[in-house]
């Protein structure tokens, strides 16, 4: 397909770009299959910081958003600028063949249906579940803002010609609660691109002085699990007797402040380090120097369905890791992963005491790790199904 017959654009509210690491990808992809690329996002505060770019044929304009803080409110007040700045992009940006929104929020809607009324078909890029992601952060039952999360996701539904979801599960809730039709939905995988996920020598001064590593990555929010994290932690410490390690939290986001609080109160300052958000390249240090990596998401409506990044980029880096016993992470990792009962901190610990203890184990599961995203779980899939979610929606 030819780049004038294929000019897109694609939305996104939660993160910069190329930060977003599956977003880059499908630009990248969608700009080697001959699409023109035009991406709509906010500026990050300390990366992404430019207004205007263009990086590898994929044209970038971001705005200026401050995140949200408390409640719902503040959640309001975000999503209200960004779609308001976003629209003000999109309309300016001229006409577009395909506009691909990827959520949270469910409303970007309001931005593609002026665009679907030039012309444009709507590919609905399904991150997260709103609706689970409301119940599993606030904790407030299926209340009036339940609702209105239930209602922006079925008009997004509704609106789109083609839903990309990331595994069979959210595939699912858009057959049963969207209503689409099966060949309207296509999983695209969150996979990390194997080029950029090779191991580096492992660099000894990661582990502050102790024997081994451990590592946690990703983004930090009250439904991460992170408190869980660290109170496992404080069990291997207390119940295992264990302190020939350091751990490495490596992310942010809105429990960051509150995550190295708890690890203080823990009694933990000695045995973990909060880096903040980090350059790729320290990333790919830290993962090559970790023994045993951390995915310890609490079982709750949204992580039981969701296919945690953090997990596939584990795997990517012949990792071991020590999970929940979570539906989808368990269709991801298989045997890569040992699994404690879900929110339970103790066996949490236990299993990474015993990975810790047993070196051949550690190398058995990273191999597995590795050779399924090399295989089952490559990009290459999820390529196709990309690529083909268009050809779809284009002919619709």
């Amino acid at each position: 397909m030819s780049a004038s017959a294929g000019r897109v654009l694609i939305l996104v509210e939660n993160l910069s770009v190329p930060f977003d690491r599956r977003v880059w990808q499908e630009s990248q992809a969608l700009t080697e299959a001959g699409y023109e690329v035009v991406v709509v996002c906010p500026q990050g505060a300390t990366h992404d910081t430019e207004r205007r770019a263009r990086l590898a044929n994929v044209e970038i304009h971001r705005y200026p958003l401050r995140p949200a803080t408390g409640g719902p409110l503040g959640y309001l007040r975000e999503y209200s600028t960004a779609v308001g700045r976003s629209l003000a992009l999109a309309l300016r940006l001229g006409r577009f063949h395909v506009v691909h929104a990827c959520n949270p929020p469910d409303l970007l809607f309001l931005v593609a249906l002026p665009l679907k009324l030039r012309g444009a078909k709507f590919v609905f890029d399904q991150h997260d579940l709103v609706p689970e992601l409301y119940l599993s952060r606030f904790a407030q039952g299926a209340n009036v803002h339940y609702r209105v999360a239930l209602l922006l996701e079925r008009l997004t539904y509704r609106l789109a010609n083609v839903v990309l979801a990331t595994n069979e599960s959210y595939r699912r809730v858009a057959l049963a609660r969207g209503r689409k039709a099966p060949e309207s939905v296509f999983v695209v995988r969150s996979v990390p691109a194997l080029d950029g996920f090779r191991s580096r020598e492992p660099d000894p001064e990661l582990r502050a002085g102790k024997q081994h590593l451990l590592c946690y990555l990703g983004i930090m929010g009250p439904q991460d699990g992170v408190d869980y994290g660290l109170r496992a932690l404080a069990s291997l410490r207390d119940v295992y007797d264990r302190t020939d390690w350091h751990a490495a939290f490596i992310g942010s986001g809105d429990a960051y402040k509150a995550m190295v609080e708890l690890a203080s109160q823990l009694g933990l300052d000695e045995l973990v380090t909060f880096t903040g958000r980090l350059p790729d390249e320290d990333v790919l240090r830290y993962l090559s120097t970790a023994d045993v990596c951390l995915a310890p998401d609490p079982l709750n409506p949204l992580n039981d369905v969701s296919t945690m990044n953090k997990v596939l980029e584990y795997m990517a880096m012949s990792r071991p890791i020590v999970s929940f016993d979570l539906h989808e992470t368990r269709v991801s990792a298989g045997e890569a992963a040992l699994y404690a009962t879900p929110n339970n901190e103790d066996e949490f610990a236990q299993l990474i005491d015993r990975l810790l203890d047993d070196p051949d184990e550690r190398a058995r599961r990273g191999e597995v790790g590795r050779r399924r995203v090399e295989t089952d779980l490559s990009w290459e899939h999820s390529r196709k199904a990309l690529l083909d979610g268009y050809a779809h929606a284009l002919a619709s």
